[in-house]
């Protein structure tokens, strides 16, 4: 890298040392870098180098062209699982998981659609193979005290869509929390829960014990327990919550129900771990 920065010199961009203590979003082509960036801790923030800070990937590829660095260029991108290489992710997981077979059931009538090899290989909002079917089906629910995934007919099936989840401790890069969520208990930002996706406006409601209920103001497909919600306000990555509760989806409040179940990982119940603490279900 230094010999690159002396040949570059004349170059219009520069390794800048960061002593702020806040992270940009990431530009074109590098967006993964503040879904990396939201859990590292401010002092190493103040002794880290981002030598590509303002550049995109194909401006990049371009000088490593220009430097006749080949092995910049051929390197291939790191998708899907990274590093496990191209390879059928079900049988990789079963050479270290043991299969725990379970039923695959519509979300609209409960009937058995057929037969999988355990829940566990499946992520909400994936495409479900299953056997003797034509149509496509759609993973929305798992089910792993019996076993059952349930999915839905359709990819845009409002059981895929939630706008009400609830993260863990929130790790805020810049403030410990933002000053504007102190005050007023609730602030308007942006977030994301996977690399690249479009950023998804909603309000924060600050718990007493660091957690928030984070409301979409649209519904949100594919919301998972585990990922990591990842919050913004202007171009700024705040900081980062593990999800760990979700609210209704919207094929559940079309249907009525009054006191709908809330999905949560883990069976204990900390400080606010009521819904009712949070916005109204």
């Amino acid at each position: 890298m230094q010999s690159l920065r002396v040949t570059m010199q004349e170059r219009p961009w520069k390794m800048k040392r960061s002593f702020s203590r806040s992270t940009l979003g990431g530009q074109k082509g590098f967006s993964e870098i503040d879904l990396k960036l939201e859990m590292v801790s401010q002092d190493a923030l103040r002794r880290t180098l981002f030598p590509l800070g303002g550049l995109t990937k194909d401006f990049v590829k371009k000088i490593a062209a220009e430097n006749r660095l080949h092995h910049v260029l051929q390197k291939k991108e790191s998708m899907g699982v990274c590093f496990i290489g191209k390879r059928n992710f079900e049988n990789f997981l079963l050479q270290y998981l043991q299969p725990r077979p379970g039923k695959f059931i519509s979300i609209e009538d409960n009937k058995v659609l057929g037969m999988h090899k355990g829940w566990f290989l499946y992520t909400l909002g994936q495409r479900a193979k299953i056997g003797g079917l034509r149509e496509p089906w759609y993973v929305v629910e798992k089910d792993s005290s019996r076993g059952d995934v349930l999915v839905a007919p359709r990819t845009d099936h409002p059981a895929l869509y939630r706008d009400l989840l609830r993260t863990g401790r929130v790790h805020w890069v810049a403030e410990e929390p933002p000053a504007a969520l102190v005050r007023d208990k609730m602030m308007e930002c942006h977030f994301r829960f996977r690399h690249q996706m479009a950023l998804v406006p909603c309000v924060l409601t600050l718990n007493q014990d660091g957690t928030v209920w984070v409301t979409a103001v649209k519904a949100v497909r594919a919301l998972a327990l585990g990922q990591f919600a990842v919050f913004y306000k202007g171009g700024e990555c705040l900081g980062s919550g593990k999800i760990l509760r979700l609210g209704p989806s919207a094929y559940t409040l079309l249907k009525g129900r009054s006191r709908p179940s809330v999905a949560v990982e883990g069976s204990s119940n900390g400080p606010g771990d009521s819904p009712g603490r949070g916005p109204t279900l």
